[in-house]
């Protein structure tokens, strides 16, 4: 189960990118009242007129705003003045432009952003500007939100997965071995061999009158080859009997091990744990003993 942490990074880092980096303050009122006011300065200054108002700008929708100019004004000097207004306050949100009658808002003239940013001019250009009033009206394009679609919204599906996961994980955790419990849940019956007898669940050999305190590894070991006599157990199934719930086998263990339980297992002359070169271990017992 050592793989649950690298799971868990995929789906936070699967998950992350759902949720869009966008500045929530690019389309302030502060900062787009700012950003017209100084396209229209620049648009009268560039026409010669650089005494008359400015009005106060207007949002009229959600994602459209309003400046009038009373007093004409060059249109081919409006992409690169509010253009270059806009990255002052740096607002980066899409855009189109009209130029509408201040009378019954007949649209005049207009462009998308793209036009000037990829072409560097825009439809009508070059054309003579209609006198009167007029406002400079300029609509900013997606900035509510669209609704996501099933499959867009990752959330509920990384929550959905961490929620198998957890519940995998408490029943790997529920059937996971534990230390001295599971050995004392096992059996509490005294496990004989040869002259020696082994209390499994408190950890505790009798070997020849000599009473012995086991470790866990210890006495799960020991019970390993007590439950099996003179069989031979080899290297691997030793490990995996013994230390698969560590989750890392160290073959050395086995050997380490062998030969404690051979110093506490001296007094018993009628067993003995014999090494077979290359292959593990056996509990050898004489003949006529108890098993």
């Amino acid at each position: 189960m050592r793989f649950w942490p690298l799971l868990a990074l995929f789906l936070v880092a699967w998950f992350l990118p759902a949720t869009p980096n966008v500045a929530q303050d690019d389309l302030s009122p502060e900062k787009v009242n700012l950003a017209l006011r100084r396209t229209a300065d620049g648009l009268l200054r560039a026409s010669g007129d650089g005494k008359s108002r400015i009005p106060a700008v207007k949002q009229v929708d959600p994602e459209v705003w309003q400046v009038m100019l009373e007093h004409p004004f060059q249109y081919d000097s409006l992409p690169a003045l509010l253009q270059a207004s806009l990255n002052v306050y740096n607002i980066q949100t899409p855009y189109e432009v009209a130029v509408r009658n201040c009378f019954d808002a007949t649209l005049e003239l207009g462009y998308h952003q793209s036009d000037y940013l990829e072409q560097k001019s825009v439809p009508c250009g070059g054309r003579i500007m209609p006198e009167g009033c007029h406002y400079l009206e300029i609509t900013f394009l997606g900035t509510t939100p669209p609704t996501p679609s099933f499959w867009a919204n990752k959330a509920w599906i990384m929550w959905l997965l961490l929620g198998i996961l957890a519940g995998f994980g408490f029943f790997w955790l529920q059937k996971k071995p534990k230390p001295a419990a599971s050995i004392a849940n096992a059996t509490t019956d005294w496990l004989e061999f040869g002259q020696s007898k082994l209390d499994v669940a408190g950890q505790v050999l009798l070997c020849a009158g000599t009473r012995a305190t086991l470790t866990f590894r210890e006495t799960k070991l020991l019970r390993l080859f007590a439950a099996r006599p003179d069989q031979l157990l080899e290297r691997d199934f030793i490990l995996q009997e013994v230390w698969a719930d560590e989750g890392v086998l160290v073959g050395r263990s086995v050997d380490v091990f062998v030969s404690r339980l051979r110093k506490k297992l001296a007094a018993d002359v009628t067993v003995g744990i014999v090494a077979v070169h290359g292959v593990g271990y056996r509990l050898e017992t004489g003949k006529g003993l108890t098993h």
